[in-house]
């Protein structure tokens, strides 16, 4: 009697002296025949085990192909990982902030993997090398070692790639998941208070609209990408004097109808065809981000100030105000309250160094 079996050939991978070894399981089916078949009822009962045998192939056959195995797929674990991460970065390159990040991360990448490293050669033990590389290895242009923050964004970068390898099929097994991620280190969060604000609205700014973005993000609390791609068919004006804004957060692709004050509306001014740019001009880049430094001179404010900062000022502003930190994270659309609270804990601050503003009275009791 000889036993029925399914070969399954899982792909290859190199050892460690760079020795390609051919991955391959089998599963028995625990179904038998007769090697060699004497009477009609033993070649009866092979034919019947064989035309078993051949349905069950045909059932993990599609199964197979429906990718619920957990085998990889022999074209797709012969691509390139470097130049697959290429392509995901490309996809990024509407979206100027995280393009840059994903560049960044290929540079990176580019020093730790070889160009010739497959899918296939790809398992848990190379995710773990890379994270030793960001964090042993990976130096900044000055040659410094990368910060918590870098360390943190590059490596979910890669990540992230994985993940949608993993979803492309060219991964049998999640990797992302395998490893754990860096702890992101609590980012300085630059602000201004309603003083400094005020003497930056009364300073010139080179550029106008760049003047009125950044002062209608502070009042609003937009970033600069939705700030920067808002229509005016997104600018709603209500019957009862209420303006909002509807559009779709570009970070976290989140729907958002975000109410403004009618300060911020007038600071849009009259209403333009639907499908043309609320800051028409508006541009991301050196000389517009050098401008907010120099605006910011001129006002006296030594702070270092970017256009994310104005997002930040008008979480800190609200709260300051009265406003509950539901609320704040809703209007900033935040995913997590905790993201919030970082802004809270400024506020909590703030009221502490407050204590002490009042002058030592001299008295006795």
């Amino acid at each position: 009697m000889f036993s029925h079996y399914i070969e399954y050939y899982k792909g290859s991978q190199l050892d460690k002296d760079g020795k390609r070894i051919h991955i391959r399981e089998f599963e028995y089916l625990k179904e038998y025949s007769y090697q060699d078949p004497k009477t009609p009822a033993e070649k009866k009962e092979n034919k019947n085990v064989e035309k078993l045998c051949d349905e069950i192939f045909t059932i993990k056959k599609t199964s197979y192909i429906q990718g619920k195995y957990d085998i990889k797929d022999t074209v797709k674990s012969k691509r390139r990982f470097l130049d697959y991460f290429v392509e995901k970065t490309e996809e990024k390159v509407d979206s100027p902030k995280n393009y840059g990040n994903w560049t960044a991360t290929l540079v990176h990448l580019k020093r730790c993997i070889a160009p010739t490293i497959l899918f296939e050669d790809i398992d848990e033990t190379f995710v773990k090398q890379i994270r030793v590389y960001f964090d042993k290895e990976a130096k900044t242009k000055s040659d410094l070692p990368l910060s918590l923050n870098s360390k943190y964004s590059y490596f979910n970068k890669f990540k992230a790639c994985l993940r949608a390898a993993f979803d492309d099929g060219y991964l049998s097994i999640n990797y992302a998941s395998k490893v754990k991620s860096f702890e992101q280190a609590e980012s300085q969060r630059e602000y201004l208070t309603h003083q400094e604000l005020q003497a930056l609205a009364s300073t010139n700014c080179k550029y106008a609209v760049l003047k009125k973005a950044f002062i209608f993000s502070c009042l609003g609390g937009q970033r600069w990408s939705d700030i920067n791609a808002m229509l005016w068919s997104e600018v709603r004006d209500e019957d009862n004097g209420v303006s909002r804004i509807n559009f779709r957060q570009e970070k976290t692709e989140g729907v958002e109808y975000l109410y403004i004050s009618k300060q911020a509306r007038e600071l849009l001014g009259e209403r333009q065809h639907p499908s043309e740019r609320v800051f028409k001009g508006l541009k991301y880049g050196a000389v517009y981000n050098n401008e907010i430094v120099r605006w910011c001179n001129r006002a006296g404010i030594s702070k270092h100030i970017t256009f994310h900062s104005a997002r930040h000022t008008n979480a800190v502003l609200l709260l300051e105000n009265g406003a509950d930190i539901y609320t704040v994270s809703k209007r900033l659309g935040h995913r997590e309250i905790r993201t919030t609270a970082i802004y809270a804990k400024i506020v909590d601050q703030k009221m502490k160094e407050a204590a002490n503003l009042i002058p030592i009275l001299n008295f006795t009791i």
